[in-house]
């Protein structure tokens, strides 16, 4: 047996059903394509007949299609290929107007990594191109936001009831099928919207019946989540407190990341007292979120969820009608854009606690802010320089605590100091590791040089004999030594100052 979504597939734009309005923009946008030139992002939910529309499109059009899928694993070879065919200008295999439509299938799911092609590339041929082109997305945010707006987009709905049942009845006809209407009505139910599943349904129980009854229709309840902006509409414009509740179950959503999309999105729709009240809701459901991230104790999603769903619907004080265009929660954006800045941040602030001994929170919410104070701008220089030595910061990141600029000369010879600085200490905290090769040589030099130059022989020679009887004699004659070699004695008195520093490692 044929493939009934196969045999009874669109042919023209006007055969595609439920999603009147999108076919219109659709067919717009190839009627007027010469005068803007950009590509189309059609997208929806699966089965709502996105892929078909494009395909009647063409043929209504009279454009050949040339069709890739981006679920291939060789994602470099599709993109080339797609640039190959949109580069291409009139031929005489074309259409009108020596056109072709290339369509790209699941478009969302081209990979962010060059090696693969990645949506850059995409996006650069979709701007150079010189056919059009049509990209089939079932999730719209899984799109690059630069992909995005270099293109026109079109939202295919979930298609009613009300369409399905037509769509069903017609395919009975042509069949041959008797069929009661109860049954139809049955499997468009039990489809969620979803018309290429309600075709396929209908061809697995009408297989053997020669008469359809709504009996014979069985249907598995499919596992299918609510799409976050159906759920927004409902919960923002028509569900009262308990509907909103319940369908809050059936969205594939964390609270937390639930409470970002409603609090982003419900002051397009809400105003004065309502979205005060809706806010005071969003309010417990973050304090309860919080109890949660600081106890681990799960169950408290459930009161944030009472409070971001249920409230927010009974925020609501006269009826909601229209379309709103609802979007992801700018809080995301924030974090990509912010990202480099916070990983920066996160760097020093590991190695500030490692030297503290404090916790990486604790380095971060409070140790940073007092850093960035006294050293703002490099005001304190010695300070700054002292600080950079000690957390062992690059250019980067003292221009990230100081908010000094990066390159400039300030900031370099900062840096420079400090890592002179650093070595320096190195050397003078290292000990005996450096200096005992050259200590012996020294000490030799220093001995011959004094029993030349200020007549302590005695002492030498007292000291070769006996260190215990030099000592002493050192002890007895201190008065008279200091007096007859003042100057000597100021010299090695400066030599000792300078290497009071490594008194310890001797």
């Amino acid at each position: 047996m044929t493939d009934w979504t196969e045999t009874y597939r669109p042919t023209t734009l006007s055969e595609v059903r439920g999603n009147n309005k999108a076919r219109d923009q659709l067919r717009e946008w190839a009627e007027s394509w010469d005068d803007h030139r950009k590509s189309v992002i059609v997208h929806g939910s699966p089965g709502v007949g996105k892929t078909s529309a494009a395909h009647a499109l063409a043929n209504d059009m009279g454009w050949p299609v040339m069709e890739l899928n981006a679920s291939d694993d060789r994602q470099a070879d599709v993109i080339k290929r797609v640039a190959g065919e949109a580069s291409k200008t009139g031929t005489l295999t074309a259409g009108g107007a020596g056109r072709r439509l290339v369509i790209l299938d699941e478009a969302d799911n081209f990979h962010g990594n060059a090696d693969y092609g990645g949506s850059r590339e995409v996006t650069r041929v979709v701007k150079e191109a010189n056919q059009p082109i049509v990209l089939v997305a079932n999730e719209f945010y899984d799109m690059s936001q630069s992909l995005r707006n270099n293109c026109e987009t079109i939202e295919f709905r979930d298609v009613s009831k009300r369409s399905i049942v037509p769509v069903l009845r017609d395919i009975c006809r042509r069949e041959g099928i008797e069929f009661e209407e109860a049954a139809l009505e049955k499997v468009a139910e039990s489809t969620s919207g979803d018309l290429r599943s309600a075709v396929n349904d209908l061809q697995a129980v009408a297989e053997d019946a020669k008469r359809l009854t709504e009996d014979d229709v069985v249907t598995d309840e499919r596992d299918r989540t609510e799409g976050i902006f159906d759920f927004l509409d409902a919960l923002i414009k028509e569900k009262n407190a308990e509907e909103a509740l319940r369908a809050s179950y059936d969205v594939d959503e964390t609270p937390d990341d639930l409470l970002n999309w409603v609090e982003d999105n419900v002051p397009k729709d809400y105003h004065g007292a309502e979205l005060a009240d809706a806010y005071e809701f969003l309010s417990n459901a973050d304090r309860w979120l919080g109890r949660v991230r600081a106890t681990q104790d799960y169950s408290y999603w459930r009161y944030a969820t009472d409070n971001l769903t249920a409230g927010v619907a009974a925020s609501r004080r006269e009826p909601k009608g229209g379309w709103t265009r609802y979007g992801p929660p700018s809080y995301w954006s924030k974090l990509g854009s912010t990202r480099g800045t916070r990983d920066t941040r996160d760097s020093i602030a590991q190695r500030v606690a490692e030297v503290e001994g404090t916790s990486l929170a604790t380095a971060r919410r409070e140790l940073l802010p007092y850093l960035s104070t006294m050293t703002h701008h490099c005001s304190n220089r010695d300070l700054t320089v002292r600080m950079a030595g000690a957390y062992d910061l690059d250019a980067t990141e003292l221009s990230f605590i100081t908010g000094s600029g990066e390159s400039t000369n300030k900031v370099q010879d900062i840096v420079a100091d400090a890592e002179a600085r650093s070595a320096k200490q190195a050397v003078e905290h290292g000990g005996n590791a450096f200096l005992n090769a050259s200590t012996s040589d020294s000490s030799a030099s220093e001995t011959s040089g004094d029993e030349t130059t200020d007549g302590a022989s005695e002492t030498t020679t007292a000291a070769d004999g006996d260190g215990q009887q030099t000592l002493e004699k050192s002890g007895t004659d201190s008065d008279s030594s200091s007096t007859a070699a003042d100057p000597q004695e100021d010299g090695e008195a400066e030599t000792s100052d300078d290497q009071s520093g490594l008194s310890d490692f001797f």
